[in-house]
This record gives structure tokens, sequence and C-alpha cells, in this order.
């Protein structure tokens, strides 16, 4: 079982910046990608930015140029870091990671979710 928590949401003003953390437990082997999601009031899931264990990251439309996604492949751990935050960024942002387990057996998890308010 595999377990991801997610910490850093919080509220910021128009323009600022904050930093997401999710870290990855449990009976790991080996993690292929980690990525964070978020949901806003009202509609769906929404992929915001990707991370391959090699490196190779991919972001939605909407962040690229503001966001990045860090990784510490020996912590399992991933971030997400979100400068000039605009109040259409406020959701819960999600952690997903997905790998194989000691067993090897593939899981895909997610974290339990941290809010992110961006308002004056």
């Amino acid at each position: 079982q595999v377990q991801l928590v997610e910490s850093g949401g919080g509220l910021v003003q128009p323009g600022g910046s904050l930093r997401l953390s999710c870290g990855a437990s449990g009976m790991i082997f080996s993690i292929s990608a980690m990525g964070w999601y978020r949901q806003a009031p009202g509609k769906s899931r929404e992929l915001v930015a990707t991370i391959t264990r090699g490196g190779s990251t991919d972001y939605t439309d909407s962040v690229k140029g503001r966001f990045t996604i860090p990784a510490d492949n020996r912590k399992n751990t991933v971030y997400l870091q979100m400068n000039s935050l605009k109040p259409e960024d406020t959701a819960v942002y999600f952690c997903n990671g997905e790998g194989r387990t000691v067993a090897g057996e593939r899981f895909r998890s997610w974290g339990q979710g941290t809010q992110v308010t961006v308002s004056s």
C-alpha cells in the first residue's frame, strides 16, 4: 500500500507564491511519475503538472511560466512551486503518484488534497 501526503496549502494574495509538498511512503519499489491536479468548486479535477522519474515535465497551459514541479527522487517527494498566483488558481490541489510496489504490482495513489485560496 502506498500513501501520499500533501502539505503547504493556504491563503495567499494575488501575485503571491506558495510551495506545495507531497511525500510518498509505503511498499514502494519504484515511482514512474508524480503529478499535481486541482479541483475548483463546481468544476471537474484537472491536471496541473506532471514529472516523470527521468525528469520530463508537462504543464497545463494556464500555469506555464508560473508553476514548476521539482522532485526529489531519493525522498519520493514532489513539489509544486506556484508563483504569480491568480484568483482562478483557487482550488483543492491533489498529489498523484504511480509506479510499482515491492510486490511487483502497479499502483496509482492520491493524496487527501490541500486547499489553496488566492484572494485579497
